[in-house]
Order: structure tokens, then sequence, then C-alpha cells
């Protein structure tokens, strides 16, 4: 590779641095819990935070007074198509690749196995290799139907610790097929950096038509044009997808070869089959490789929606994206948003409360975002405000004063995302928080800001001030590392009797959680269930799959499960389910995040 190809990929690739088949009952009927009836196996979207390993904050803010220690038992703080190009045409086309592809030579020593795909091993973080046990392709049927939309922040967050875990591939399924499945669930759910991480897990010439779709879906969500390339040959024998021969022209400007890129833009322009917008910002990525023949306009007047071409394109080129498209935009594509540097600090800003809210962001790297954004020049009035918030939050020397800066902070919030994801900013601050401060009858968000980053050992802290039945003791009944006392069906009682959420809710949530972690006895809970008028032991043929996936001892397909039992928002989400997830986790060995979802339900009905 020549000096100014490097150079020219690297502009571009910002991001780059950093036993048995499918039952044939699952075409019947899904596996998905009821109520999220039989969504379309789409894989990645067309072109159109024990919890996570993300280490906790090292230390406080700059001008803080030395806050107590803060700690954690939950392992870790949170952390946050159709094919290409017909054959008949692959003569000219092939030699043009050729050309156009950046070339790599790996020894046989060098060449990365199939068998077992994945950059998180137990020693930092992943599950066990055999977390999926050997059901490969009824693992990868479950991520194809599960829309990586979930209810639960610690969910997501279990999940992508599962999905990028180093795992054995089962003999039902090739190890790239799988691996497709995996980057197209993480791409769904926002995490376009760990979808990465497995498309480069497997060596570019091993890839199958479906990672050969995921993986260039996966570089655009990482606004990364360059590292389409080496698939570039196998996209454009695979069938007539335009962005294909695209790209081909882009790695041919990479290359160096203004000739055959032009030559392949023109061709796509004149078989009318793409939109000249795209064609528009593959010519802006063009331009700037140097192989652009004209500067490139971008009007997005005409345009209605922010496809993941027009995404990564636009990103990768530092085109500014209009608010009203990012707005509109899937919500996955809001994480691939925040994530990406080179997108311009008011989109990432915006896109950020919604990505700390669903695990994309941990607390640290949410906080340390807003502050990025608040030392630039000329921040807006709202964002200077949050961040002096933050600061006293943080820094004030008094606790009383401290605890006021994080209530004008939960308090600010206008939709439910808004609010949680203020609560998730505050994590630390409120773990180091003295425990002797004056918090008033009732500090739900206080603990639930905790229990949002993962600090249930200061949380637990602030038992003996806590009165019983109140919506705090709930959060902690399940959200400790240790039972409390005197959890009988009587103070659930008590908890229902102040509980404003639309049909009980919360109560539901809190019996469901007590039950699965076991804290509350068998008459206890089933006289409480009838209070409230609630099964939590329903079977459906989700309910007996989780159950089922626990017994083996499988918890990276527990965690699949689990996620896909939360899709949606919490008020959809029928108690049973938490009761089901909750138990199937501590089963399994994940009894701490069984606590923080649990906790999570609490706080966010």
């Amino acid at each position: 590779m020549t000096k100014k190809l490097l150079t020219l990929t690297l502009a571009l690739s910002g991001t780059s641095l950093t036993a048995m088949l499918v039952l044939p009952a699952i075409a019947q009927e899904s596996l998905l819990p009821e109520g999220f009836g039989n969504p379309a196996e789409t894989p990645a979207p067309r072109p159109t935070p024990t919890p996570s390993q993300t280490p906790a904050p090292a230390s406080t803010p700059k001008n803080s007074t030395t806050p107590p220690p803060v700690t954690s038992t939950v392992g870790a703080t949170d952390t946050a198509g159709t094919p290409a190009e017909a054959a008949a045409d692959e003569g000219e086309d092939g030699e043009e690749v050729e050309r156009g592809t950046l070339k790599y030579d790996l020894p046989p020593g060098a060449r990365r196995l199939l068998t077992r795909i994945g950059p998180l091993t137990p020693e930092t973080g992943g599950l066990a290799p055999d977390a999926f046990g050997v059901r490969g392709q009824y693992a990868a049927a479950i991520m194809r139907r599960t829309n990586g939309q979930f209810a639960s922040r610690w969910g997501q967050i279990l999940l992508r610790r599962s999905l990028a875990s180093a795992i054995d591939t089962p003999d039902t399924i090739n190890g790239a097929d799988l691996a497709a499945e995996r980057a197209s669930l993480l791409l769904r759910m926002g995490e376009a950096i760990a979808a990465r991480w497995i498309v480069q897990a497997v060596d570019y010439d091993r890839a199958t038509p479906r990672l050969v779709a995921a993986a260039q879906q996966t570089y655009l969500a990482n606004a990364d044009p360059a590292g389409m390339c080496p698939y570039v040959p196998a996209g454009l024998a695979g069938g007539d997808e335009q962005t294909w021969r695209l790209s081909a022209a882009i790695c041919s400007g990479l290359a160096g070869e203004a000739g055959p890129a032009g030559w392949a833009i023109g061709r796509v322009r004149s078989s009318g089959r793409i939109s000249n917008f795209d064609i528009l910002l593959a010519e802006r990525v063009l331009g700037a490789t140097g192989s652009g023949r004209r500067s490139t306009t971008i009007e997005w007047d005409n345009v209605d929606r922010l496809s993941s071409w027009r995404f990564g394109m636009a990103t990768a080129t530092a085109v500014p994206v209009p608010e009203a498209l990012r707005t509109a935009a899937p919500a996955n594509m809001k994480g691939w948003t925040v994530l990406a540097p080179m997108t311009d600090m008011a989109s990432r800003v915006a896109a950020a409360p919604e990505a700390a809210a669903r695990g994309v962001l941990s607390s640290e790297a949410y906080v340390s975002l807003l502050s990025a954004a608040a030392s630039e020049e000329e921040p807006s009035e709202a964002l200077a405000a949050q961040s002096d918030q933050l600061r006293a939050a943080f820094g004030s020397a008094q606790g009383a004063d401290r605890y006021a800066a994080m209530e004008g902070i939960w308090a600010a919030g206008t939709t439910p995302v808004q609010r949680y994801a203020a609560m998730v900013s505050t994590a630390r601050a409120a773990a180091a928080l003295p425990v002797g401060t004056v918090v008033g009858d009732d500090p739900w968000q206080l603990l639930g800001s905790m229990l949002a980053g993962g600090y249930d050992d200061n949380a637990i802290a602030w038992v003996p001030t806590i009165t019983v039945g109140s919506h705090a003791w709930g959060v902690l009944a399940v959200g400790s590392p240790r039972p409390l006392n005197g959890t009988t069906a009587g103070t659930v009682g008590q908890f229902s009797g102040d509980d404003d959420s639309v049909d009980f809710l919360r109560s539901k949530f809190l019996l469901a959680g007590l039950a699965g972690l076991g804290r509350i006895d068998a008459a206890a809970a089933a006289s409480a269930a009838s209070d409230l008028e609630v099964d939590l032991g329903k079977q459906t043929r989700w309910s007996r799959a989780i159950m089922a996936a626990a017994e083996r001892r499988e918890p990276g397909m527990v965690a699949l499960l689990a996620a896909a039992g939360m899709q949606g928002e919490w008020s959809k989400v029928p108690p049973y389910h938490l009761y089901y997830i909750v138990r199937a986790l501590r089963e399994v060995g994940l009894a701490s995040e069984a606590r923080m979802i649990a906790a999570e339900a609490l706080v966010r009905v």
C-alpha cells in the first residue's frame, strides 16, 4: 500500500483505529414472547453495560472534592440484503475490482479459524466459549428475529457482552454465517463498534454472502468506506446491489485509480437504479481521496430519510445531516451517530440521551461526551447549564449541594428516556454521596442512579435510611447484593399501597424480581400474586425456551432470550417475563445482571 493510499484510507477510516438445526415449528410458532408478533427476518438495516466491561470512571472531574470510595459487586460497571452484481458482468467488473481492492496476504499461521469467533474471553469480561450451546441454527434464528430495541439498558449491555464473546461455532452452522447474525443484531442494537469487532474477527476471504452483506452495513455504520474494500469482489459477484458498484468506485479511488473509479460511477448513474443523491455522496468520498474530478455539493432538499448508505458516506466526509433527518432516523442509527467521532458534536450530543438510556453509552462515556461538548467554543445555553450542574453534582464541597444539583439534572428531562439518561449521567456522583446526606423520605432516584451504573455496594449502604414499603425500598429489595430482612407478602402489599403506576405494574415487577431472585418464599409470593392478580408461572414457548437454556447452562442463549423477552418499552413487558428472565439469569451465574435488570424495571415504570 502506498504512503498516499495509507494516508487517505486512515483519513476516511476514523473509527477503524480505535446439536440441532432449527425446529420446523419455528417457522410456524415464533420463539419470541407473546405480543411481539413474528418480525420479518431482516439483516442489518438496508441502505436506508456481569454488565459490560468498560471500566468505571477512575477519577472525579477537576476541581472536585475527593469522594468516598465507589465500589460495585456487579463485576464491572456499565459501559456502557440483496447481493450485488450479476455474473454476466463479472469479467469487466472483476478486473476493475481487483485494481480497486486493498489486498492482504496472510501466512497460514496468521489466519483465523471459524471454530471460535469473537474478541472477548472470560479473562477480558466475555462469556465462556460454550455460552450459546451447540444449536447454531437455533441461535441464529433467534438473533435474526430479534429487533434490537430493548426496554432494559442492562439487558442490552449483557447481550452486547454475550454477542462479542469468543464463542465456539456449533457444527450445525458456518462460523461466518453465525458471525453475520451476531453483527447484524448488534447493528440493530446501535452497537456499531461491537459489530465491527465481530466482522473483523473473520478473514474477509472466508466471508459468506450473509457476512458480506453484514460487513457492508457494519462499515457504513462506522462511517468507514475503506473497510468495505476487501468485500467488494464478493459483493459484486452476488447480485445487482448498486451500492457495491459505488463501493468499488470508492475503493479504486482509494487505490489512486481515478479512471476506473469514474467509469464505475458513470455506469451506476446510467443504470438509473439508484438515487442520484447516493451517487453524489460516493463522489464526495472520491473527492476526499483526491480521485474526484470536481467538487461535489450535497443538498438534502428532496431527501426524506437517512439510510445507512447516506449515514456512512455523509459522516465519513463530514457532510452535515439535517436535524430533521437525524431526529426521524431509527433508534439504532442514533447509536451509530453518538459512537462516530467524526460526527459533529451537536448531533452526537442530541443522540446521546437515548444512547445512554439504552446502554450504548456508559455513564462515564456519557459524562465525558457532555464535558467535551461543553468545552467547545460557544456551547448552547442548555448544554452549559447541564455541564454546570454535573460539575456541581460531582464537585460541590457539601453533600447537600451535590444532591441538589443531581435533583436538578433529573428534573430537567422532559421524556422518560431523557429522565433515565439523566440518572445514568449522575451514577458515579450518586454513588459518591455521603450516606448522612439529607435526601428526603424516598430517594428512589438516587438509588436508581447508582444502580444504573452498577454501584450496588454503595446503594446498599443506604438501607438503614430507607422506609420499608417505599419506592426506594423496592429498588433496593431487588437491586442490593444481599437480600433485605423482612421481605414478605405484607411488605409487598405496603409497596403496592403507594404504587401510582398503571395497573400496579411496578408492584408486579417487584414481586417478579423478588420471586426470580428467590428473595421471597413461595407461600408469600403466591399470596402477593393473588392480591395483585398476576400469574408469574404462565407457560409459553418463550418461557419454556429460556428455562431450558438455563437448565443446559447456556448463559449466552439465556441472555439472548432475555433480551427477546424485553423488546419494546417496559410498559409492554409482562411481569412473568421479568420473573423468568431474572430466574434464568440467576441460574446460569448471572445474578448480578438479573438484579440490575429487576431494579431498572422498578425505576423506569
